[in-house]
């Protein structure tokens, strides 16, 4: 009994500390690779966290990755989670903007499994207006879409590897920006009961804006006398990257019976177009996981963050489906922008 015991405690404390060491490194890579690349990228809506379960939980969802939103997050989540599920997710984002993620999942194999994405930001017709006439009479459109196809295969019982493969359209008015893009993850779930996952998001090309509204009447050598004056040209535009995102996440739970539970998680996120920073946060779950607590920060250690704090609530909805069905609730405080609320609907068959 002593030497069990012995070993026992021996175990528990190398666990501690290498709990205590990769929190370390998360947090102390913010400072050493901490750049200042704020810039500018295209098709920015691919930052928008998708699912107000994990953006409740403050965008710390890379390790966790346990719905169809795993597609944006870490699409090595559909191999631990081999569900066939409905997902649809809304938002009223800043400026009366809409934000809807759609996600469709299914279990091919043991090890295998495939899902699809649908990401759109849309936004009421808007006034044209020009300079000297403002009262045009003249109204034009602008959105975002972004539709992903995912596989995931776990290579052992403990290690998932996922792509998301992904055509991206921006449009305003009669112009539009095209391209398509890859993201990649991996799920690792250690032999001391705590998850990592890394993931690499919008891996691809640039993009850039084209169509009739860029065309225009110009006088190609002012110097020339006589010469058209208006001959039809193409307004040049730049090719911007776009939002290029890697994250390293760790999570664990904690299981008291089937009362309560809690899922703590942190990330660590690297984007291209911003510093470090470090996203966390946790979820309660009580009564065998019929009721959800979520609270979350995110963009901590980031100077000057719009995003504050998030905070939400889940419900598997009794007698439905056998509980299969799971409606979900965000609030998310921005400093200057106003809050943001998302609701999300999960139907698991």
């Amino acid at each position: 009994k002593k030497h069990w015991r012995k070993n026992r405690e021996g175990g528990h404390r190398k666990m501690k500390k290498m709990y205590t060491y990769l929190i370390l490194i998360i947090v102390s890579s913010t400072y050493l690779f901490s750049v200042d690349k704020t810039g500018t990228t295209a098709a920015k809506f691919l930052s928008i966290g998708a699912g107000s379960a994990a953006v409740s939980m403050g965008g710390a969802f890379t390790s966790v990755a346990n719905d169809a939103t795993a597609m944006y997050w870490n699409p090595a989540g559909l191999g631990f989670y081999k569900t066939k599920e409905v997902y649809f997710n809304h938002a009223n984002w800043i400026a009366d903007i809409s934000y809807d993620y759609f996600g469709f999942t299914i279990p091919l194999s043991a090890r295998n499994s495939l899902g699809i994405n649908i990401t759109s930001v849309t936004m009421d017709e808007m006034e044209v207006t020009r300079y000297g006439n403002e009262n045009t009479g003249e109204t034009f459109k602008a959105a975002d879409y972004a539709l992903g196809v995912t596989y995931a295969i776990n290579l052992t019982d403990r290690f998932s590897i996922g792509f998301n493969g992904k055509y991206i359209q921006q449009s305003i008015a009669s112009s539009h920006a095209r391209g398509g893009a890859v993201d990649l993850g991996t799920i690792f779930e250690t032999p001391f009961g705590f998850r990592l996952g890394t993931s690499i998001s919008n891996f691809g090309p640039k993009l850039k804006m084209t169509g009739d509204d860029l065309l225009i009447a110009a006088d190609v050598n002012q110097t020339i006398e006589g010469n058209n004056e208006s001959i039809t040209s193409i307004l040049s535009t730049d090719r911007f990257d776009l939002p290029l995102v890697l994250r390293f996440g760790i999570s664990d739970e904690i299981v008291l019976g089937s009362f309560f539970r809690l899922l703590w998680s942190l990330d660590a996120v690297s984007p291209n177009d911003n510093a470090n920073y470090i996203n966390s946060g946790f979820e309660i779950g009580m009564l065998n996981n019929l009721f959800f607590i979520r609270a979350g920060a995110n963009s901590l250690f980031l100077t000057e963050s719009e995003k504050e704090y998030s905070f939400g609530l889940g419900l598997n909805v009794p007698g439905i489906k056998n509980n299969k069905v799971q409606m979900n609730y965000s609030f998310e405080s921005l400093e200057y922008l106003g809050n943001v609320q998302q609701v999300g609907i999960s139907l698991k068959y």
